[in-house]
């Protein structure tokens, strides 16, 4: 949403406590960028960015947001005979029930129902109709905009729509993903319908690997790793873009992208601003994406679980300081990191040796990156995670946003 590491923002691991948390007014999102250049801005789906007034995605540069502020497993809240126990005898503030929201910017958003199991199967048909409603009126309107649609599945609990159970023959998670193709195709198909496919990019990704609780876990391919881990089958996720006569049909690639360079690409495509007086760490990717050069503008990045680095990446190396198997292990350590080469070893099973000692010149280029993410750190200390509004960052003038 930012173009900037979590870490910066506060926003760096899950809140266990209640109270205030999110991104505070001073960051710029991508929806408040693209707003400033006349896009209607409609979300549908999963926030996670804050749960109080003033941190809702329609206070952070959306029009519209129909959806849930935080993660889908609270669906099993109501369900649980001691949890209702507790809400009904009023036995603490902080026992309730998590709720589906319908906001406009401007005022507060309302709970329209309860997030219960039956919701949450029902969930992502509702988020792609409010998707697909929003579309229409803005393409009737002649408006451009920008949808962001971030799917509930395959978050646990994976549990299909009463339309997709059993369809597969292979479980719930394999309803799951009939269920999600079904409704990407109804997405495409709006956009061709409306007669607007050729101006408009469409990009399907994730932003984290499988899931890893039994029962619900997913698959991440060659790779090990599950999410809340460093491992690639975390880091790596699909990222199919489709923009007609743009980005050539067909084409593959195995270059690094990040989900940060989305913030800066947009902002290329649309004509916004990226923000000038604070860390960006967004690559503008558009000519890569386009064709027009066959390389990443970006060969390495940071890897965080939480907030602390379990690594870096570069190219098809890794140099990892911390490894966890699953989100759920226990965190082992490294008395001395380990580098992988992952075209040899893409399950990371094998780190560099005495025997392969040669290899071992991968360490400076990935120390570079290290050190100079380390080098912003200490520049523009992170914002602490619950930093209520107004916050301003010390020894910041104005803000200033340079123009793409």
């Amino acid at each position: 949403m930012t173009g900037r590491y979590a870490i910066r923002s506060g926003n760096a691991t899950v809140p266990i406590t209640t109270g205030m948390y999110g991104l505070t007014q001073w960051e710029i999102t991508m929806a408040e960028m693209l707003s400033d250049e006349g896009y209607a801005t409609g979300m549908f789906g999963k926030w996670h960015l804050g749960q109080t007034p003033g941190r809702f995605p329609t206070d952070q540069g959306f029009d519209e947001w129909y959806g849930i502020p935080n993660s889908t497993d609270e669906s099993l809240w109501p369900a649980q005979a001691q949890f209702n126990s507790v809400v009904e005898e009023n036995l603490s503030p902080y026992a309730v029930a998590e709720y589906i929201y319908d906001g406009r910017k401007g005022s507060e958003p309302k709970k329209v129902k309860i997030y219960d199991e039956e919701m949450r199967r029902e969930i992502d048909r509702e988020l792609t109709d409010k998707a697909i409603d929003f579309m229409k009126r803005q393409a009737r309107d002649g408006k451009p905009f920008f949808v962001y649609l971030p799917y509930t599945q395959t978050h646990m609990p994976v549990v299909p729509s009463a339309d997709f159970a059993g369809k597969s023959g292979n479980g719930d998670w394999g309803d799951v993903l009939m269920q999600i193709d079904a409704y990407v195709a109804e997405l495409l198909e709006t956009i061709d319908d409306l007669g607007i496919a050729d101006d408009t990019i469409f990009i399907f990704t994730s932003d984290n690997g499988p899931e890893m609780l039994p029962g619900h876990n997913g698959w991440s391919g060659p790779w090990r790793g599950s999410y809340f881990t460093g491992l690639e089958g975390s880091l790596r996720v699909p990222f199919i873009m489709r923009w007609p006569g743009k980005v050539p049909a067909g084409r593959v690639s195995n270059e690094i992208v990040h989900a940060l360079d989305m913030f800066a690409t947009f902002a290329n495509v649309a004509g916004g601003a990226v923000p000038d007086d604070r860390v960006i760490d967004s690559v503008d990717q558009l000519d890569f994406l386009t064709g027009k050069q066959e390389k990443s503008n970006r060969d390495g990045f940071m890897v965080y679980v939480g907030s602390e680095v379990f690594g870096i990446k570069w190219r098809n190396w890794k140099m990892m300081f911390q490894e966890v198997e699953r989100g759920t292990d226990e965190r082992r350590t490294f008395d001395f990191p380990r580098f992988f080469n992952l075209y040899s070893d893409p399950k990371e099973e094998y780190p560099l040796t005495k025997a392969t000692a040669g290899h071992f010149w991968v360490r400076w280029p990935m120390a570079e990156i290290l050190k100079e993410h380390g080098a912003s750190l200490q520049k523009e200390p992170p914002i602490a995670a619950g930093t209520p509004d107004p916050y301003r960052p010390p020894k910041q003038g104005k803000k200033k946003r340079r123009r793409r």
